[in-house]
């Protein structure tokens, strides 16, 4: 078993660690439009939610 109780553990760490991050994050991403296509064609449904997260909407 690795260093983690659960996957949902897991998940909670990675969600908090990308949330501090994105406050400080400045710089313009690269091809961010390509990306989210890509993502919405391998996760679809999953991403739904947080679809204005990752447009910028917050």
């Amino acid at each position: 078993k690795g260093a983690f109780t659960s996957d949902q553990a897991l998940l909670k760490l990675v969600y908090l660690a990308f949330r501090e991050l994105s406050k400080k994050w400045t710089m313009p991403m690269h091809n961010w439009s390509l990306t989210m296509s890509q993502l919405y064609i391998k996760f679809g449904e999953r991403l739904k939610a947080f679809g204005d997260f990752f447009l910028g909407g917050g």
